[in-house]
């Protein structure tokens, strides 16, 4: 198993340092891939078994011989241990690293956006990207941490005459990604049969990761996977940051590919009830479904405005593709006001400067982000929003929204202001997906989250849960119960449930990651800072370019008595600073404690240290 699932011991960070490129080297932020491959027949539903191959399905880059290249790309001895060096072979380039006396070539760019991984950081047999965390095997090319669904592909490293010769295939090169080995169910019957091996309530990317996951590792039996949405699984985090792509664009696999791998997604399929006894789960349509094993992965819906107006016209909660395109189309040359100084709420206000006649932010705190990015660095977002003509109503909230002809037309503050509406997007939190399960007998907190295990498993045996509606012990915080509503964690989560579906005893063990993009420039956050007591800023907040180290007292236990010991670094986040908290994170997944007193001085020698 990668070293992303196994348990944290100290390494020694080998990494390079180097200056973060001006934004020319900020990541575009393209559409994600929908990671078609090419069609095969699948089994036609009629009523009856029907028994099909049983081989895994997988591309191989090196079956056409025509396909291939061979080229030197340097000397022997131009690497170091722990280099990484990006080179070119023939129609495309490879990611070239030497570690422990040995040279290897895998994809030199992230599949999930497309980093240069060169920029990224070379630990102990893998290489995490700089933008969003992901995390391969640079043997195996294969993905272990995400966010992201496809690996590498990995080339044939020789040395020839003290040259270093990478053999690749052309097609590989061009791609720049590999759908792993993937098995086929080997019996499938009428969709109308109830029982089902596997069930997934939810299609977000926990699900999704798990129905890959159990297909990786040669599960053969029925998977279904149910959602309330009307789209295959998409990348929901794109919706906030570009209104106006089209479902398709931002669908996470085809429905060919799911199609390919036998993994049945329904759409528009809602849950009313969930029996563990029996196994059944029923839903809103009357149908009912057995399984063998079951995931939860509903998600979170967003809290309603509670006010007079609330249900008028043009008033939006950002949750499908369809209410992003209407949002972007209604705020052209228009007003806008955002209620709610959210990730997704500041992210819409950022989108919709350049087309909206005024945008406006409305919201209970005094500065967007202090509860996590802290006062400093909350301030210093607020001046770019500021400067790119976004007005400010903190403090405050709404009393009323006002409409003409049924549509919103004014929002009413209680502090008596009244704001200009043609559109209101409203995102002023979420709650747990999981109503569906109070009678079930699967132990719910008391706001509605699934408390699971390190096996991502809930009270009731062959049920686990997964992403946004669980808290689950995080390893690197001393398996404090948490909820990290992250897009790379549900991945995560969906991997470690499938794992332990199948009985593997693999236990979660990953740092916290996530990222924003306003105007151009990228947030990066690594950890979980909950409950920080101080900000340690490097760099310039003025500039946008800048690290901040989220710190907090830790505590300890001496005879039976709680002792406090030295300040220690819970969290990171950076603009323009690239690839500082890939670097940070790795330093934490490896076990190791940072220290407050060694991010206070500025002096960064601590990352290549073996411990403290």
């Amino acid at each position: 198993m990668g070293g992303c699932f196994s348990k944290p011991k100290p390494v020694e960070v080998k990494v390079e340092v180097m200056a973060p490129d001006k934004e020319k080297e900020k990541e575009k932020e393209s559409l994600s891939p929908n990671g078609k491959v090419s069609p095969m027949p699948t089994c036609k539903a009629n009523g009856s078994t029907k028994h099909i191959d049983e081989r895994p399905i997988t591309v191989d880059f090196y079956q056409n011989p025509k396909d291939m290249v061979e080229v030197a790309v340097c000397h022997v001895n131009e690497l170091q241990d722990g280099q990484m060096r990006e080179v070119d072979v023939a129609c495309g380039k490879a990611l070239l690293i030497k570690e422990r006396g040995e040279y290897c070539a895998i994809g030199h760019k992230c599949p999930h956006y497309g980093a240069p991984l060169v920029k990224g950081v070379l630990t102990n047999g893998r290489v995490r990207c700089p933008w969003h965390g992901a995390c391969f095997n640079v043997a195996t090319g294969d993905i272990e941490d995400f966010p992201g669904l496809d690996s590498l592909p990995r080339f044939q490293v020789k040395i020839e005459k003290e040259k270093v010769m990478v053999r690749a295939s052309k097609q590989a090169l061009q791609s720049q990604k590999r759908v792993k080995r993937m098995s086929r169910c080997a019996t499938l019957s009428d969709s109308s049969f109830s029982n089902t091996s596997v069930l997934i309530i939810g299609s977000g990317p926990a699900g999704l990761v798990c129905a890959e996951t159990l297909r990786q590792e040669g599960f053969t039996e029925r998977i279904v996977m149910c959602t309330m949405e009307t789209h295959l699984p998409y990348d929901r985090p794109k919706l906030s940051k570009s209104l106006e792509c089209q479902a398709e664009q931002i669908t996470l696999r085809s429905k060919e590919f799911l199609s390919q791998y036998d993994i049945e997604v329904q759409t528009e399929r809602e849950v009313h009830s969930v029996d563990v006894k029996s196994k059944v789960v029923h839903f809103k349509d009357g149908l009912k479904m057995e399984y063998n094993k079951l995931l939860i992965a509903t998600g979170s819906r967003p809290k309603p405005l509670q006010c007079q107006g609330a249900d008028l016209e043009n008033v939006y909660q950002l949750r499908t593709p369809e209410e992003a395109n209407c949002i972007a189309k209604l705020a052209n040359d228009r007003n806008a006001v955002i209620v709610g100084a959210s990730f997704i709420g500041m992210e819409v206000a950022a989108y919709l400067t350049d087309k909206a006649h005024s945008v406006s932010v409305v919201g209970i705190e005094n500065i967007p982000f202090r509860k996590v990015l802290g006062e400093k660095v909350g301030r210093s977002i607020m001046k770019m929003f500021e400067t790119n003509r976004v007005k400010f109503y903190l403090q405050n909230e709404v009393s009323e929204l006002r409409g003409q002809d049924g549509k919103v037309k004014e929002v009413v503050l209680k502090s008596g202001k009244i704001l200009r509406a043609d559109v209101c997007i409203v995102g002023i939190g979420v709650v747990p997906a999981t109503s569906f399960l109070k009678q079930s007998g699967v132990n719910m907190d008391s706001k509605g989250f699934l408390p699971v295990n390190k096996l991502m498993q809930t009270n009731v045996p062959g049920v686990f849960a997964a992403g946004d509606v669980v808290t689950f012990p995080l390893a690197f915080r001393n398996n404090k119960k948490v909820n990290v509503g992250h897009w790379q964690m549900a991945h995560m989560h969906g991997r470690i449930a499938a794992l332990n579906i199948l009985g593997k005893g693999i236990e979660i063990n990953t740092v916290p990651f996530f990222w924003t993009a306003m105007f151009g420039k990228s947030i990066r956050y690594a950890g979980h800072g909950e409950g920080f007591d101080d900000v340690i800023i490097q760099g310039d907040l003025d500039e946008r370019k800048f690290v901040a180290f989220y710190t907090k007292k830790a505590t300890g236990m001496n005879n039976c008595i709680q002792t406090w010991r030295s300040d220690e670094v819970i969290a990171v986040s950076s603009m323009n600073y690239d690839p500082i908290v890939s670097k940070v994170a790795e330093v934490m997944q490896s076990g190791r404690t940072i220290k407050k007193r060694d991010v206070e001085t500025g002096d960064m020698s601590w990352l290549f240290g073996k411990g403290t």
